[in-house]
């Protein structure tokens, strides 16, 4: 035992469960933590610009290393403003520990100075948050908001520390028994359920699997490739499973839903079995739920058992973690084809659902306004890129373009806010991702409109040597946006513009990239596009800013309209696919 700050305790907390990387910005209820962490040698503080930076920052470690994310504030205003990133975390299933500061114990409901009741309002946002106001009690909280955040279906937790714990003090004991009560972690599902599972999969003539983000934050990538070794069942993969299964294995139909491509939608729309694994049937992937898959029996398997059901009544549900799942339903396929003498076999049904990737590919048309085109841009980049670069975006169009048009290649490889569609994900998150891989290249493919809220970040990423890659699709508008207004509000663009005209630039990103230290480049030109690209990534001592001046006018397809049955998607305006097997 080592009797301590409660502040000092908060450090070797952190440094035993092996935390090196934390994101976060100082303040008067934080500052006691401040002191010990400038000792530490074990743990890089990296100062950002913003708190909600900070929060995002953190995201994108975690989601780019499998690690817990971590990310620091200060009471009040530095509190709230990690409430964004949390939500996201949330809604993402990132494992994230958020510490803040709080005034003292005995100021709380005093309306103190900078006095929040953070607790409180991140209940809904997390997955647990503890008060702490005892200095002995630092050392049991931290273990366990790491153990919540990391297990199970991950997600943020978020520990408020009052300023008179951080400097009371404490005799320090590593490690510490956990006390969860109630708090159970699924690992193995039922062996007889897979084998339930294996006599509906062998009996189906149209099965889906159904990737969702689940996948990845389970590190099952490589299980579910196994699993189509001995099963060849056509899968999509959604926005948060894009890099679950590399883009060009030939059972990949792609991104299903809104914005998803032909092959993914129709062969869900049409399938007789679904197998979700890890996936909770959003909104956008379903959009009409009445109309969706209407023909389909559902095997669902995910390690939150309040997602089982929750949506989309399940056949047959599996409470269980993807890492065991995964090799169980493998096994039990395995198992069932010995028995039968031959493997599942949906060959007419592989053959057509891969027709229809042939017969509608990605594609746009060229813009009219001689601007560039921001699906060639995006083409452009990730043709370029290095194998094992991680891409990131922000929300909108880009992100749905990025999302259909790279070839996703290799597992935490991909970051994108899925379920909050956070605008001002981007920067943060790229900075977050460049720090747990420094060996990698990052780039961000960013809107004008989400790089404007975030975009303080890059003079931390200057300031720490993090050198991503910005690529602006600078369409000059708030692009989704206006484009909804184009489809459904009869061309009325109201609010969407940001800014007047092709002779003002405000900001110039360019300018605004040296003013931060970072590398600004601009293309105009399609022409210029590879060199500007190959330019970017010779830079590689700090971050690289490039602004594409982008056609306003270009939409994503396909889109399925907003409360419209699946089955109604156009690959291109007024243009339906013909499900007609061939």
């Amino acid at each position: 035992m080592t009797v301590m700050t409660g502040a000092q305790a908060l450090v070797h907390a952190l440094e035993e469960l092996g935390v090196t990387d934390v994101f976060g910005m100082p303040g008067g209820a934080i500052l006691p933590f401040y002191d010990p962490l400038y000792a530490s040698t074990k743990i890089r503080h990296v100062l950002v610009r913003h708190e909600q930076g900070a929060g995002h920052a953190a995201e994108g470690y975690a989601v780019a290393t499998g690690k817990t994310g971590v990310c620091i504030a200060t009471s009040g205003p530095g509190a709230t403003n990690l409430i964004t990133a949390l939500g996201d975390a949330m809604m993402d299933s990132v494992p994230l520990v958020a510490i803040t500061g709080q005034v003292g114990s005995a100021s709380i409901g005093t309306d103190a100075f900078q006095e929040a009741d953070i607790v409180g309002a991140t209940m809904p946002m997390a997955k647990h948050s503890f008060l702490v106001t005892r200095a002995q009690d630092i050392p049991q909280r931290i273990a366990e908001a790491y153990h919540l955040a990391s297990t199970g279906r991950p997600g943020p937790v978020l520990v408020d520390v009052t300023k008179d714990a951080q400097v009371g003090e404490v005799d320090f004991q590593w490690p510490v028994e956990l006390d969860l009560p109630g708090y159970s972690i699924p690992t193995r599902g039922r062996e007889d359920k897979f084998q339930v599972a294996a006599d509906m999969i062998f009996a189906a003539s149209k099965p889906v699997i159904y990737a969702g983000g689940g996948i990845t934050r389970a590190g099952a990538s490589a299980a579910l490739k196994a699993l189509l070794d001995v099963a060849p069942i056509p899968t999509v993969t959604t926005l948060n499973a894009l890099d679950a299964l590399a883009a060009t294995h030939p059972l990949n139909l792609g991104m299903p839903g809104m914005h998803g491509t032909v092959a993914a939608v129709g062969a869900l729309q049409q399938s007789d079995l679904i197998i979700a694994l890890g996936a909770r049937f959003d909104d956008r992937v379903t959009g009409k739920l009445d109309c969706f898959a209407p023909h389909a029996r559902v095997i669902h398997i995910d390690v939150d058992p309040a997602e089982i059901g929750k949506i989309r009544a399940a056949d047959l549900g599996i409470v269980a973690d993807l890492k065991y799942a995964l090799p169980q339903l493998t096994e039990a396929i395995a198992e069932l084809s010995a028995q039968v003498g031959e493997k599942p076999e949906y060959a007419s049904w592989t053959n057509y659902t891969a027709s229809l990737r042939r017969r509608y590919p990605a594609g746009w048309a060229q813009p009219e306004d001689g601007k560039l085109s921001p699906q060639e841009v995006i083409t452009k980049i990730g043709r370029s890129i290095a194998d094992d670069a991680i891409v990131v975006t922000g929300v909108g169009q880009h992100q749905m373009w990025s999302a259909n048009l790279i070839d996703h290649r290799h597992a935490r490889s991909w970051l994108s806010s899925a379920g909050s569609g956070t605008m001002g994900y981007g920067v943060p998150a790229a900075m977050g991702a460049k720090v747990g891989a420094p060996e990698r290249d990052v780039w961000l493919i960013d809107g004008d409109g989400c790089f404007q809220m975030t975009n303080q970040e890059l003079a931390t990423c200057s300031l720490e040597g993090i050198a991503i890659k910005v690529a602006i699709i600078n369409n000059s508008s708030l692009g989704m946006v206006r484009q909804w207004q184009t489809l459904f509000y009869g061309g009325r663009y109201s609010n969407t513009s940001l800014h007047t005209g092709d002779e003002i630039r405000i900001p110039d990103f360019v300018t605004l990239a040296q003013a931060y230290g970072a590398v600004g480049l601009r293309c105009e030109r399609a022409e210029d596009i590879e060199d500007v690209i190959a330019q970017a990534n010779a830079i590689t001592d700090r971050p690289v800013v490039i602004d594409f001046v982008c056609s306003p006018d270009a939409q994503v397809w396909p889109m399925v309209a907003p409360g419209s049955d699946n089955s109604d998607i156009e690959y291109a305006k007024g243009l339906r696919p013909v499900w007609d097997e061939e």
